[in-house]
């Protein structure tokens, strides 16, 4: 059967102007600061290949959104017991720092796991790695729904872990779904999507559990309450679980753009998963970038995780509010995000884009800082919002930012490091300000993540804009027109040149003259 045959048959694909050519989207390109041409590695030993036939399918929009459910329902997880940490610590009859600990114990899982977990996403591909993860959530989740006693907190804890093992499978996944199903003048806003479920989750996480979990005195009442939020959570589990393995798919039939079509030509033994690792080590810029991404996201982390006891100390009892100032951060986060994702598909600006949106994250802090302690909740609701906006609105822009830098190396791998650095942080930072406010209050604690956001907006200062994959595509489109007036090449910008096993696509696509 030919394509046109196959095309016409597809109920699934886009027809007429939603088909990618190699002449749609010509629009300038904005290259950042940095005048480097490519590697030799990279440019002169490209092979050429002959233009191939892309195809935007619809159904690609429904694959983002079993991954944006996948990740919602893990997210929520994470932050089900940090929210409500008081009853916790009553219920199981633990210190604060145990409760901190359940949050925590997501970030110490990423550490050890995420080389493994990219390597499989390398080469086994990304639906078996969705599989894995969500089948891991879903086990996760239901190991909890039999906690709901003072005496089970060791098995709510395993459930915990769990569910932390399956976020290693998941953050790792939005650029690289963006790349493998959306076309050049949508990855960013695919992955910025993709990066939503993750922050609708932590929305959901800090909005529901507070009202499904009431601080009552009755400790029977309270293990009811519970348990009920544990089945809500291990049924959601399931059903994405069940979506899965039934509609989840890893790639397109056709490819959605030509750097993705000459990826499926090349032999998986051109590519090494050990020397990935090390040309993204020996990249400064790239290194930059995951210090200051770790920074970022890890004081996001933090704050996140210690919410509900900084609400407490200055508003006591507002245990729901908590909840609710929570779900401003993130709900602002992800207009944020979308927003972020948008501008960069149409700029292409992603240095100084980065660098504005990290500065007032800073100043974002420093007025939630300062306004804490006044006594007016609306004040911290205004001054939280603006806050979550530009720090979770920086997430997706790290992960886009990322590809730009290491292209073509695999999106998965990069944005694997990242989270890693993310991670690590993380666990620094919720330790260290949890004991500062111990100490000497919400106030020294904040300050003491805008110290760290400072030097992370500092670091992204220096990071120089080496936007390889916009430089691969200027450089083909320079290309001398053959004396017919044919184009003599030609590069599709917008998606990674890595799936599957198939890691490295050709940067020039050459027609020959007629």
């Amino acid at each position: 059967m030919s394509s046109q045959d196959e095309f016409s048959q597809d109920e699934w694909s886009q027809t007429g102007n939603e088909r990618n050519g190699f002449g749609d989207h010509q629009q300038p390109l904005l290259l950042g600061d940095s005048s480097n041409t490519l590697e030799t590695s990279v440019l002169d030993r490209a092979q050429l290949f002959p233009l191939m036939e892309t195809r935007l399918y619809r159904r690609r929009w429904l694959m983002l959104f079993i991954f944006f459910s996948c990740s919602m329902s893990n997210s929520f997880m994470w932050l089900q017991y940090s929210i409500i940490g008081d009853v916790f610590m009553r219920f199981y009859s633990v210190e604060s720092m145990t409760i901190d600990w359940l949050s925590m114990t997501y970030c110490l899982t990423y550490i050890p796991l995420i080389l493994p977990v990219t390597w499989l996403l390398d080469n086994r591909g990304m639906r078996d790695v969705m599989v894995v993860g969500s089948a891991f959530n879903c086990i996760g989740a239901w190991i909890k729904t039999g906690t709901a006693s003072p005496d089970m907190f060791a098995m709510t804890f395993l459930g915990q872990f769990v569910c932390s093992v399956a976020t290693v499978y998941f953050l790792g996944i939005p650029s690289r779904l963006a790349s493998l199903w959306f076309g050049q003048q949508e990855v960013s806003t695919a992955c910025s999507i993709g990066v939503l479920g993750n922050q609708m989750g932590i929305a959901i996480g800090f909005l529901i559990p507070p009202i499904l979990v009431p601080n009552v005195d009755d400790m029977n009442e309270l293990a009811y309450h519970i348990r009920v939020m544990f089945y809500i959570s291990a049924g959601v589990a399931s059903v994405i679980f069940i979506l899965v393995i039934i509609v989840f798919q890893e790639r397109p039939e056709i490819p959605p753009s030509q750097a993705q079509a000459q990826a499926r030509n090349i032999p998986p033994d051109e590519y090494s998963y050990t020397a990935s690792i090390m040309r993204l080590l020996r990249n400064k810029p790239f290194m930059l970038l995951v210090l200051s991404y770790g920074l970022n996201v890890g004081c996001f982390y933090a704050v996140s995780t210690l919410l509900n006891r900084m609400i407490i100390e200055h508003y006591p009892g507002e245990e729901v509010n908590a909840g609710r100032i929570g779900l401003t951060i993130v709900v602002a986060g992800m207009v944020g995000s979308l927003i972020c994702g948008i501008w960069l598909d149409k700029t292409k600006t992603y240095k100084q884009t980065t660098l504005v949106v990290y500065l007032l994250s800073l100043i974002g802090m420093l007025v939630y800082a300062f306004t804490l302690n006044l006594g007016h909740l609306w004040v911290v609701f205004i001054t939280a919002g603006g806050l979550g906006f530009f720090m979770t609105g920086y997430l997706p822009l790290g992960f886009e930012f990322a590809v730009e830098l290491t292209y073509p190396e695999s999106e998965g791998t990069s944005s694997g490091l990242l989270n890693c650095s993310a991670q690590i942080f993380g666990i620094i930072f919720t330790i260290s300000q949890g004991k500062i406010i111990d100490k000497w209050g919400t106030l020294a604690g904040n300050i003491f993540l805008s110290i760290f956001l400072l030097i992370g907006t500092v670091v992204t200062g220096f990071i120089k804009s080496d936007l390889r994959r916009q430089k691969a595509n200027l450089k083909a489109k320079v290309q001398t027109a053959s004396p017919t007036g044919s184009v003599t090449s030609v590069q599709d910008y917008g998606a990674t040149a890595c799936s599957g096993a198939h890691k490295r696509a050709s940067l020039d696509i050459n027609l020959q003259p007629h």
